[in-house]
């Protein structure tokens, strides 16, 4: 019995993320403008407020008619979508903004601008549920290049916005909303000629389920945390262009500076002190620096230099605080993804939109500086509020039971009559994973048993959205593919497919005692494409399976000898890693 060679990109050039069809960069294009959407009129702020003779309150009500729209559609996008498909509610979406961008630069006064802002909202709501659902179903090269052209996409989006804003801008104040109209015609058009029509979800979503999930503790308790940090950051979004005194042009450079360091932050450093320190220690830490960075501007509020380079260093931090808030929202959550990303959704935009409305209010009562006294304020009362969550947090990166979504092992092909202990490997859907499993089969075969491939499903979290990278039926294709080729070099296999798992440390839990269930005599892992650091760090799938498994973890890699995990060795793995 020989022990099979695949000819995969394991062995090879992985693909690009970036070679992608034409349904995706369509998608993608779209995303790029939809997440301008907010930063995109913040350098034309001051511009409006003096040409429509409306006062920095009443400008800011831009901002809080679209969150509060985005906020309460959130609670029906998840069953809008189950209902007409994502395609279609990506197109609906995507109409919306068209309409309701182009009709807020034909308008003329404040008010008819504010209630255009409503409806682009709601049209925001539709496309940001769907956009990243349609882009991992229809990319090619695997799960991973889609959520990196999604991520990059947001990044672009974040950073080009106030630049795109400040450029079109100084021409007009109507600019940025004619160029957003534009833009988005020109991605609803691709996306109706190359985005294919894509299966409905076997289960529909109810309206009512995000608002239901709240009743459970750390997920509300998590959703007010959002709450409080975003009130913080959009008083900051709405209020900081009045101070600094600059043109559109000159504003748009400056948020592109705080765009980029947010983009660079949440996709780049945030995993990493994640996985480094934990999701708690680093939100403390930096939920407390945008408190002092609020005040900075308060204090500083009639130096526009102070403002303007607290505003972006404040970029560095929201960064961070967007990803991981997010990140917590999901680990404690009892429901499933879906569901607890638009409960989130609601009450993180709730927060943003209400914001604005009442820092324009005390601004007017007061003075300038009061609303950025109240946002430090709420940046540093959301620290006892994730205090309270802090134990279900830290269960849920590290228990070992009572997890709050029941995990299910789907069989693939029949079980082996050896009777003899398997060799379990844990595979997810990537383009190294068939290197992965021939490994272990190779070290099956030398202890003379059996394999059991373990697929596990994967979930992406990016923002708020969330996407599967496949369904029962692709994830049953790719254990089969596993198990013919195993099968052809003579090695007796079975799979299984371990899915309705709540996070990474969740599946490796899971997997432990299915481990111990079945007998098993060692369970094999590779290479993550995440990286090492996030692959070995606390709370990821390798390090609870480690922890929790009664059997030997062996990291296996092609072209060297299988290494036992332990504590020690995942330390000594992360230390190599940073």
């Amino acid at each position: 019995m020989s022990a099979p060679h695949a000819k995969s990109a394991g062995h090879g050039k992985a693909a690009s993320p970036f070679k992608q069809p034409k349904a995706v960069w369509a998608v993608a294009f779209a995303c790029v403008i939809s997440f301008m959407g907010i930063g995109l009129v913040d350098p034309i702020l001051p511009a409006l407020a003096q040409s429509l003779h409306a006062s920095p309150s009443q400008v800011s009500l831009l901002f809080s008619s679209y969150l509060i729209v985005t906020a309460v559609a959130m609670l029906i996008v998840g069953w809008f979508s189950s209902r007409f498909g994502a395609k279609r509610t990506l197109v609906t979406g995507l109409a919306i903004i068209v309409v309701f961008a182009a009709l807020a630069g034909t308008s003329g006064s404040i008010d008819g601008i504010v209630g255009f802002r409503a409806g682009w909202g709601l049209g925001n709501a539709l496309f940001i549920a769907t956009s990243l659902a349609v882009i991992v179903a229809s990319a090619s090269g695997g799960f991973g290049g889609a959520i990196i052209l999604y991520e990059t996409a947001l990044g672009l989006g974040i950073a080009v916005g106030p630049l795109l804003g400040g450029e079109l801008g100084a021409i007009s104040w109507r600019g940025p909303f004619f160029g957003v109209a534009v833009l988005m015609a020109i991605a609803l058009v691709a996306t109706l000629a190359f985005v294919p029509n894509l299966p409905k979800p076997e289960r529909r979503t109810s309206p009512l389920a995000p608002l239901k999930a709240l009743r459970h503790r750390g997920l509300l308790t998590m959703g007010i945390m959002a709450l409080l940090y975003n009130w913080g950051f959009f008083t900051m979004l709405g209020y900081a262009p009045y101070p600094m005194e600059l043109d559109a042009h000159r504003l748009g450079l400056v948020f592109t500076g705080w765009g980029l360091l947010v983009a660079a932050f949440s996709v780049f450093f945030a995993p990493r002190l994640q996985a480094r320190y934990g999701t708690a220690p680093v939100l403390y830490a930096n939920l407390a620096c945008l408190s002092v960075v609020m005040a900075v501007i308060a204090t500083g509020v009639a130096t526009p230099t102070v403002v303007i380079v607290a505003v972006i260093a404040s970029g560095a931090f929201i960064g961070i605080n967007n990803t991981l808030t997010t990140q917590a929202v999901m680990l404690v959550s009892p429901v499933e993804r879906p569901v607890a990303s638009s409960a989130y959704g609601f009450l993180r935009f709730i927060g943003g939109g209400l914001a604005p409305y009442v820092a324009g209010k005390l601004a007017d009562a007061t003075d300038l500086s009061v609303p950025f006294y109240l946002g430090a304020a709420t940046f540093l009362l959301a620290i006892p509020v994730l205090a309270c969550g802090h134990r279900l947090l830290r269960q849920a990166e590290t228990r070992d039971e009572g997890e709050s979504v029941t995990p299910t092992f789907t069989p693939v092909g029949p079980a082996p009559s050896t009777g003899t202990p398997p060799v379990v490997v844990a595979v997810g859907a990537h383009e190294g994973a068939a290197v992965i499993v021939d490994a272990a089969a190779r070290l099956a075969r030398e202890s003379g048993s059996p394999l059991e491939v373990v697929h596990v499903q994967q979930t992406a979290v990016v923002e708020e959205q969330t996407a599967d990278a496949e369904d029962l039926e692709q994830a049953r294709a790719t254990v089969t593919a596993h198990l013919d080729r195993l099968a052809a070099h003579g090695v007796v296999a079975r799979g299984q497919i371990l899915g309705s798992v709540g996070d990474h440390a969740a599946a490796g839990r899971a997997l432990a005692r299915h481990a111990a269930e079945v007998g098993a005599r060692a369970v094999a892992v590779g290479r993550s494409p995440r990286g090492p650091l996030a692959q070995f760090a606390d709370g990821s799938l390798t390090a609870a399976l480690t922890h929790a498994a009664t059997c030997t973890v062996v990291l296996v890699d092609p072209g060297s000898e299988p290494r036992p995990l332990t504590a020690a060795t995942l330390s000594e793995l992360r230390g190599a890693a940073s």
